[in-house]
């Protein structure tokens, strides 16, 4: 992958643009001097259905400058803005730096109503239907697209308008995931449980703890082998929210429900990754955003 990386598609990008831009102005001139051979009518012989004449009239003058003009446009504009290869352009304009232009400027002219809600407390701002209006425009552009229009979330996403959190529904631990984002990551323990049939007994054992349906036979046989699960998961299986492993016992189940999914997730691991929102959003943007959606769970 290092040709794609290097400055040689850079150059070569450039060199083909600044070519076929110089070949069309050859093109001009080479068009304006030659002559093509003609009949004494000025014709070129060209005759379709019958009577239809292909003639050797030069391009009208205007023409032929709307061409050059165009040309020298593209000079102009490759000089004053990036198109040649890794060249920023005499202006320095990128589309990141209009982007952030144009995010600081709305910014700025929506901060007095944004330090309005600052300064109340996120219970206050979640009742305040100008702020949870606010609250759910932010959600759809940002958090939707994972968690689902209603925030109801799907395999693998967490649904918000439960009572079920990994890392605490408080408004500051909403704010601080909101910010910072959260690595999930559940690390493959077969060899720590044991033989196959261990995994599928503590997959049993696991299910046992919520009430599912479930083999009691082999749950009974897991518990011993659960231990490999406790530290993190607790000896009641009710989950650590200061590591963000989830409670095993209240039916709620992110990555797939069953034994089936239970062995795969012990015998594979997984790792989910929230990103975080600081570099998007502002401070008082995050503030009314976690209020939003802590009110989605305490309606």
């Amino acid at each position: 992958m290092s040709d794609f990386t290097s400055n040689f598609w850079a150059i070569y990008v450039a060199a083909i643009t600044v070519v076929s831009m110089l070949a069309c102005l050859l093109l001009l001139w080479f068009s304006g001097k030659a002559r093509a051979m003609t009949a004494n009518d000025n014709s070129t012989g060209h005759v379709w259905d019958g009577d239809l004449r292909e003639m050797n009239n030069p391009l009208p003058r205007w023409w032929v400058w709307l061409f050059v003009i165009t040309v020298v446009f593209g000079f102009a504009y490759l000089a004053l803005y990036p198109g040649l290869g890794k060249s920023t352009g005499q202006l320095g304009w990128t589309a990141v730096g209009q982007y952030e232009a144009e995010v600081k400027k709305a910014n700025l002219a929506e901060a007095p109503l944004y330090a309005k809600f600052t300064a109340m407390a996120p219970e206050a701002v979640a009742k305040d239907p100008q702020a949870h209006a606010i609250g759910e425009r932010l959600f759809m552009n940002n958090c939707s697209q994972c968690h689902g229009s209603d925030a109801r979330g799907s395999k693998g996403f967490p649904n918000l308008t439960d009572g079920d959190w990994l890392h605490g529904g408080a408004p500051d631990k909403i704010k601080e995931t909101l910010t910072l984002g959260r690595i999930g990551q559940m690390p493959p323990m077969a060899a720590a449980v044991g033989t196959p049939e261990d995994v599928k007994n503590v997959a049993n054992y696991v299910l046992s703890l919520s009430a599912s349906p479930h083999d009691s036979v082999r749950a009974a046989l897991g518990k011993s082998k659960f231990t490999a699960c406790a530290a993190c998961h607790g000896a009641d299986g009710k989950g650590n929210q200061a590591l963000g492993a989830p409670n095993l016992s209240d039916n709620i189940w992110l990555h797939g429900y069953g034994e089936t999914a239970i062995i795969n997730m012990v015998n594979n691991g997984k790792v989910n990754q929230m990103p975080a929102q600081a570099e998007k959003l502002t401070e008082a943007q995050i503030h009314v955003l976690a209020s939003y959606v802590w009110s989605l769970s305490h309606p």
